[in-house]
């Protein structure tokens, strides 16, 4: 299954049906009036957040979604019947934009979540409504309203506790296989993540958390070099970042300066998600001495300034993720503990989530701006 994570197409709600202009005819009927019946209601369209669904690949060939139309009304003073409504399935944690004001229309977070997008049309009146005191014959219908047309936008951002941030060959996808039962492609060279993978980390029976590799971020990421443009944006909904720092480059890399240009990276992408909860993992120790592994960590955070958790890991190996996991199940359920009973908390993280989003897509919506007046 291939990964789509945005779409563009068109909805539209049925027309609502036409009154019906009739008159009852009947033997031994001398005055029989009029019995034009009302236009059915043109079906509607819904999106509904599925959590079957982890991709938008459904929407790539597919661009023109259209409701059913109101059925007229017919004589005996019978309604048409109703357009079939359109309810069309995406991933938990799709955004719908209006495309042509940039509106955020909705925001699927749950599953089940339905949102209706495009409104039917109402059915018209038949002339069997217009009858009164003064008018026993009337011949006057009315037509069904147009259903509503709209262009939508669609941007799937995954639903993480925990995203992984660092640069190709850190060690991602190797944690994320270590710690879950994903099985992501891993390889010697760069840039072997392509898409977003999640896997979900049981720490105990009843206890667990989701965690997302997102591809390789290299220098000029925010700018759209490499292939962290496209995949930043998910890190937007984490609840904590994993930044994960190669100790023992092959190419005899700077960890302390990779390691601030991702922060550089994230600082000229969205400002705002520097104040997300982030957490430094130092991975491949088994290929170091304690000495060299202390000097790396040193080197590393002096240059960042960091004055959070740190873990010193090997995924390969699987040392230390086990610790590292039971932390972050605690932090997490601490956390959800807290925004359920501070709500001023609760009001401060939802207003950084808003930021955060606001950030992102005008960020996204300046390099698309960029590349169409460089075509």
């Amino acid at each position: 299954m291939k990964f789509f994570d945005e779409a563009a197409i068109h909805v539209a709600a049925g027309d609502g049906g036409n009154g019906c202009s009739s008159f009852r005819r009947e033997k031994y009927v001398e005055y029989g009036g009029p019995d034009g019946g009302d236009g059915g209601r043109g079906g509607s369209v819904y999106f509904e957040a599925s959590d079957s669904l982890n991709t938008l690949v459904d929407f790539r060939y597919q661009r023109r979604f259209c409701a059913q139309r109101g059925v007229n009304g017919s004589g005996r003073n019978c309604t048409g019947a109703s357009g079939e409504d359109i309810v069309l399935q995406v991933p938990v944690g799709t955004t719908l934009i209006d495309d042509a004001t940039e509106e955020i229309i909705g925001d699927l977070v749950e599953p089940g979540q339905r949102l209706l997008i495009a409104e039917g049309g109402r059915g018209g009146l038949g002339n069997a409504r217009f009858k009164s005191s003064v008018n026993r014959a009337p011949t006057k219908t009315t037509k069904g309203t147009p259903g509503e047309h709209l262009d939508i936008r669609m941007q799937l951002k995954v639903l993480a506790d925990v995203g992984l941030l660092g640069f190709p060959n850190a060690g991602k996808s190797t944690l994320v296989g270590a710690v879950s039962a994903a099985r992501p492609k891993i390889a010697d060279y760069p840039f072997t993540t392509l898409i977003p993978q999640l896997g979900v980390v049981k720490v105990d029976r009843y206890r667990s958390f989701v965690i997302s590799d997102i591809p390789g971020l290299i220098e000029g990421a925010s700018e759209g070099a490499g292939l962290g443009l496209r995949f930043l944006k998910h890190l937007s909904r984490t609840r904590v970042m994993l930044h994960m720092i190669d100790m023992a480059e092959l190419d005899g890399g700077d960890p302390a300066g990779q390691a601030v240009a991702i922060i550089e990276e994230l600082t000229q992408f969205a400002p705002s998600l520097l104040e997300r909860d982030r957490w430094l993992v130092f991975n491949k120790c088994d290929l170091l001495f304690d000495e060299e592994q202390e000097q790396v960590k040193k080197s590393v955070v002096e240059a960042l300034g960091f004055d959070g958790p740190v873990y010193t890991i090997s995924a390969s190996e699987r040392m230390g993720t086990e610790a590292l996991c039971y932390d972050l199940m605690n932090f997490l359920e601490a956390r959800a503990e807290q925004l359920s009973h501070d709500e001023a908390f609760a009001e401060a993280q939802k207003a950084l989530a808003l930021r955060i989003e606001d950030e992102v897509r005008a960020k996204i919506k300046s390099l698309s701006d960029a590349r169409k007046a460089r075509l």
